[in-house]
């Protein structure tokens, strides 16, 4: 009698393709070519991530670069600070219309966005409260499917209809992720349950954080740097796996729902928006196996064991080290530190904030000893999104959730540019290599 451990052998066995049968067919691995570059699969106006120049034919790293609608991301952000005004709605008006608003059309923009926060009636009661789930991305996905149910002409691929659809999603998401925690806190941690109406005089960062927080209090410290991480993360380029699942599924000429919620699940993925719980798991594994936070030599001895495979989660993978478009250094990331050293010093993390920058001082160098190799290795924005969201009081739990609040204005950009000018499904080749096999009978079979 065979038992589960035969099956699994079976199904691994017979799912195995050697890694030299890649080469031998040149397959294009992730979608990447031999030298790391992403294979050009598409254009876009919407994005473009800069982390390298191809000079000769050989790749050379150069500063990270991040371009929304051919606009300096690090531009956009500074002006809006110099005017003391958030910057996500100005920066989702960008991406889903290519220009910047003036002040009467960004302040229109925010009062539509402000008018749609709340949910159709009886939506939360019956589709997120009653409904609870232990993953809030597993909630927020369903929930996006669901609203198909509430819109009078869901599958109307116009572009007028279309953002409509994701102008109010935009909205939403907010809504829908605070409802789900609170839902998740109160069925799974036995919390009291509390739910607050949204502010449609509010930005989106500032309505986030007065619904997840039982007083509605935040501080404009706290604000102004959640709003920097919904600009840093909205837009990304058409490549990541998360918008090119957007694109994927909107060239099948599906719906709006469909196509975001396959960019929820793809976000998901530890390999992706989820990757910043495995730089938090590392980090406090660190925290409790380097006694001297700021001995160069424990942590470097730290970082070294990690590579061999004999700490944190044997992998030999440092966390938030490293990444596929950028080489010498992720804008993202700078802008985002000096902000949180500001709120390290209002919120007494200070001494865990040096540890983040020792690792992130020395990881190239280890990388390059330990692994003989001169390739660029720069912190990537995950390195320090959950350690700011940890600081902002925000639960692990939520990290991707606030992701995908930020990248579905971006998605929903990429959804329009796939509905305009796509005009093509995606249908890539794929090579089998399964060996013809003659059929048995069953009275032969072994």
């Amino acid at each position: 009698m065979r038992d589960v451990k035969d099956f699994i052998k079976d199904t691994i066995e017979n799912n195995y393709i050697d890694i030299d049968q890649y080469d031998k067919f040149n397959v294009k691995r992730g979608l990447r070519n031999s030298d790391g570059t992403g294979v050009l699969v598409g254009l876009t106006r919407i994005g473009d991530v800069h982390g390298y120049i191809i000079d000769e034919n050989e790749v050379v790293a150069v500063p990270g670069k991040l371009f929304y609608r051919g606009y300096d991301m690090e531009e956009l952000i500074s002006n809006a600070a110099a005017e003391k005004r958030f910057c996500f709605e100005e920066t989702a008006y960008l991406l889903l219309f290519g220009l910047l608003p003036t002040k009467p059309q960004l302040d229109e923009f925010c009062e539509i966005l402000g008018s749609l926060r709340e949910l159709p009636v009886n939506f939360a009661e019956d589709c997120i409260i009653k409904t609870p789930s232990k993953d809030i991305m597993n909630k927020l996905a369903r929930s996006v499917l669901t609203l198909y149910s509430y819109d009078n002409d869901p599958e109307n691929q116009s572009p007028e209809n279309v953002l409509r659809q994701c102008l109010e999603l935009i909205a939403r998401f907010p809504t829908i992720v605070a409802y789900s925690y609170m839902a998740k806190k109160h069925y799974f941690a036995n919390d009291s349950l509390i739910i607050h109406n949204p502010d449609p005089a509010k930005s989106t960062a500032e309505n986030f954080l007065s619904l997840i927080r039982p007083d509605m209090k935040y501080t404009q410290l706290e604000a102004d740097i959640l709003d920097l991480a919904l600009v840093l993360h909205a837009e990304h380029g058409g490549g990541n796996n998360s918008t090119f699942a957007v694109h994927v599924i909107s060239s099948a000429e599906t719906d709006t729902y469909s196509a975001l919620s396959a960019g929820i699940q793809s976000l998901k993925g530890y390999r992706h928006g989820g990757a910043n719980f495995k730089v938090m798991e590392m980090m406090e594994d660190c925290m409790n196996c380097v006694k001297h936070w700021d001995s160069e030599e424990e942590v470097a001895g730290y970082l070294t064991a990690i590579l061999h495979g004999e700490a944190n989660d044997r992998s030999g993978l440092i966390y938030g080290q490293g990444h596929a478009v950028y080489t010498v250094s992720d804008p993202r990331v700078i802008l985002l530190r000096d902000k949180a050293e500001l709120l390290a010093e209002e919120k007494g993390y200070s001494r865990e904030l040096g540890l983040y920058r020792m690792i992130e001082k020395l990881t190239p160098e280890v990388f390059k000893k330990v692994k003989k190799s001169a390739k660029s290795i720069c912190t990537n924005v995950d390195f320090y999104s959950g350690f700011v969201y940890k600081m902002l009081g925000i639960p692990e739990d939520l990290n991707t959730s606030i992701f995908a609040i930020s990248r579905v204005a971006g998605w929903a950009a990429h959804r329009l540019e796939e509905i305009i000018s796509g005009g093509r499904i995606m249908r890539p080749a794929y090579k089998c290599v399964q060996p013809r096999l003659d059929y048995v009978s069953m009275e032969n079979r072994k």
